[in-house]
């Protein structure tokens, strides 16, 4: 079946490899996010989109065609399932690409914390090779507690034995099997929030885990505990974060993604509106206290950007729209 398509791009090397690999179907591309720019969805049957790009009820209804919405990533909380779904439209994902690619910049984030590299790297930029200040701290015989134990989670127990670590995890389904393979301990999560020198999240976010790390929960963890996020941005109580910061509960953080990332982005554009938001300042206000903090570590959700990661997530992402169109879906999750 013939399809015509609106593909939201970042690179121009991305066109090219879709104009080849979806040969034979009508593709329209649109360079960023939906929210970005002008776009008609007349005729479009499928959106393959990015995290980037919210798909919600109005995007939907722009394109009375539409059957599929083939997001380009595991996750899917940038669409609105439900609407798909009583509009009959079909959502795909990519449920694995990069689940050694995650669990490697989890530990990248982690070494970066433990042993100041930013701090480090700074100082020597600057010309003094003093080592004054830049002490840091070992992983071998720390304790990781490691929240949500899909692929990408027992990655990071893998790497975390390797480097010597005592690890213990919580999932809602305990995969037993894997936990002797690996050599790791299933506990409760407030268990394992008291346990950890380091807790790092692997969930993706609903209304069950969003804000799973809240004020109650930093209160049950270690003193100076370590906290790493290379899920989702809402897994995390902002404010909470940053009180506990500043009293030292919490020691240092490494975080790939944030709640609210936009208002980091559109700064300028928030901060120009005669009346902006209370809580959208707000937002803003603590995710800059974060970005400088001296103990944490925040990258541009970059931990899937790899070579071979984005590969994964374009061979995957044409093979759902290609077993689609052809009337044998593939990862259908709505």
């Amino acid at each position: 079946m013939y399809m015509k398509i609106l593909y939201t791009y970042k690179t121009e090397t991305e066109k090219v490899e879709m104009v080849t690999k979806l040969a034979g179907h009508d593709i329209v591309f649109h360079e960023g996010s939906l929210q970005d720019g002008d776009w008609s969805g007349e005729g479009i049957e499928c959106l393959c989109v990015f995290v980037t790009s919210h798909v919600g009820i109005l995007e939907i209804e722009k394109c009375p065609s539409l059957k599929l919405i083939a997001t380009r990533s595991t996750g899917f909380d940038h669409i609105d399932v439900a609407s798909a779904k009583v509009k009959g439209v079909s959502v795909a994902s990519v449920p694995v690409y990069g689940e050694n690619t995650v669990a490697e910049f989890a530990f990248a984030l982690l070494l970066t914390i433990s042993r100041k590299m930013s701090a480090s790297i700074a100082r020597t930029q600057s010309g003094s090779f003093s080592s004054e200040g830049l002490e840091g701290f070992d992983l071998k015989g720390k304790t990781i507690g490691v929240v949500g134990t899909g692929s990408i989670g027992k990655n990071v127990m893998q790497i975390a034995k390797g480097f010597g670590m005592r690890v213990i995890a919580f999932d809602v389904r305990q995969d037993t099997a894997s936990a002797a393979q690996i050599g790791f301990e299933y506990v409760t999560l407030e268990s394992l929030l008291a346990q950890s020198d380091v807790v790092s999240l692997h969930l993706p976010e609903n209304e069950h885990t969003r804000n799973i790390i809240n004020a109650e929960r930093i209160s049950m963890m270690k003193r100076g505990v370590y906290i790493i996020n290379t899920a989702r941005g809402g897994l995390i109580d902002t404010e909470a974060l940053v009180m506990a910061l500043k009293d030292g509960r919490v020691g240092g953080a490494g975080l790939d993604v944030l709640s609210e990332e936009g208002n980091v982005n559109d700064e300028m554009k928030l901060l120009g509106q005669s009346h902006p938001q209370e809580e959208a300042m707000k937002m803003l206000l603590l995710n800059h206290y974060l970005l400088e903090h001296p103990a944490v570590v925040i990258t541009p959700h970059t931990a899937f950007n790899t070579k071979e990661a984005i590969q994964r997530i374009l061979d995957v992402t044409v093979e759902n729209v290609l077993s689609f169109s052809s009337g044998t879906p593939k990862n259908i999750i709505s």
